[in-house]
């Protein structure tokens, strides 16, 4: 796949779209008319979506606002909306947010904003915790976090939606469509380490990924989208943002999840740690174990990739497009730096 094709890919374009951001007066009228509600409004941040925090006037549970940029289509939103509904009938117990019907009981609205694009309107429950990456490190939470994963892929294993088949930028069986992007990389050493990754996945992983049974997977179980309780940093207590699913072998969303679990000063051990966490509860077959290793490089070459592209488009907005890729880089580093078969033997230790 070329970089014109990857622009191409639905999704793609929200990725690249400038801000369209809402107003609070626009907002208002959102929640008015659609909700019948009204009270202190707080815009709250999101990198595509324009949303808000209401603490309602009449005193009930605080909520938030959900408006998707116009360049997300319909479909997929949906499958973010039916995954919500299918978790709140089917797992009621999993920390994730509750979709708040209109006042015509639609779980979901189309409105023309101010700039008059279609958008979907959305109001969910307000989450109230601590974002991850700002909680002391803890020795238990990996392996909850591992737990939890397992309980949330299980959950919806037999949720299906069309969306879930189309062809999504961030979707890892599509890695090898980020390869042409690693031409906006400046440094020649870490675009070969990059372009190493996804050609290892595309020869030897994703045939045998192609031939597992696929699903519905969050597909960004990362730091940023997970709350913990303040007074028990330990326990997880909000799964956000639901807006990367897609429709893919399970292996796949643990892959995800497990690139930003390595630990670069142990690699094959923190990778082992978790997966063995999720294995406990969603046992692995011997032939997702052993892709693993091939998929975790994959997702953190996507990163390096689709980051570098970003930036590469918006260089007014790099340093925070590229805010993370220090940590991305070093993980993919220590991770091909192992000694061969040093993360299959610890998998299979920790996941017999």
């Amino acid at each position: 796949m070329t970089e014109a094709a990857f622009e191409h890919l639905p999704e793609a374009a929200v990725l690249s779209a400038p801000p369209a951001p809402v107003s609070l007066a626009e907002a208002r009228r959102l929640l008015a008319q659609h909700y019948g509600l009204e009270g202190q409004l707080e815009p709250l941040g999101g990198e595509r979506d324009a949303n808000f925090l209401l603490h309602p006037a009449d005193g009930g549970a605080p909520c938030m606002l959900k408006v998707s940029h116009p360049a997300e289509s319909a479909t997929v939103a949906d499958f973010q909306t039916q995954a919500l509904l299918h978790l709140a009938a089917t797992a009621p117990e999993l920390p994730v947010q509750r979709l708040r019907p209109a006042r015509d009981g639609r779980p979901a609205v189309q409105d023309v904003a101010g700039d008059d694009r279609p958008r979907v309107v959305r109001l969910f429950s307000y989450l109230d915790g601590l974002p991850l990456p700002k909680a002391p490190h803890t020795e238990g939470r990996a392996a909850h976090m591992g737990a939890l994963l397992a309980r949330l892929d299980l959950a919806l294993a037999d949720l299906r939606h069309p969306a879930g088949d189309l062809p999504l930028p961030w979707d890892l069986q599509r890695a090898i469509g980020t390869r042409s992007l690693l031409s906006h990389l400046p440094d020649a050493t870490r675009r070969a380490m990059a372009a190493a990754a996804l050609d290892h996945f595309a020869a030897q992983a994703l045939p045998r990924l192609l031939a597992l049974p696929r699903q519905a997977i969050h597909n960004d179980f990362n730091p940023s989208n997970l709350l913990v309780d303040p007074q028990a940093p330990d326990r997880l207590v909000g799964i956000l943002d639901f807006g990367d699913m897609v429709a893919a072998p399970r292996i796949a969303d643990l892959a995800v999840a497990a690139s930003y679990q390595l630990d670069a000063q142990a690699p094959a051990a923190s990778i082992a740690a978790f997966a063995g966490a999720y294995h406990a509860v969603a046992p692995l077959a011997a032939a997702e174990r052993e892709l693993l290793p091939a998929l975790v490089a994959a997702r953190l070459a996507m990163v390096v990739a689709i980051s570098g592209w970003r930036a590469a488009r918006e260089p007014g907005n790099a340093p925070y497009l590229l805010r993370n890729n220090g940590a991305s880089w070093s993980r993919l580093e220590a991770l091909l730096a192992l000694p061969a078969g040093a993360l299959d033997d610890a998998l299979r230790s920790a996941c017999p």
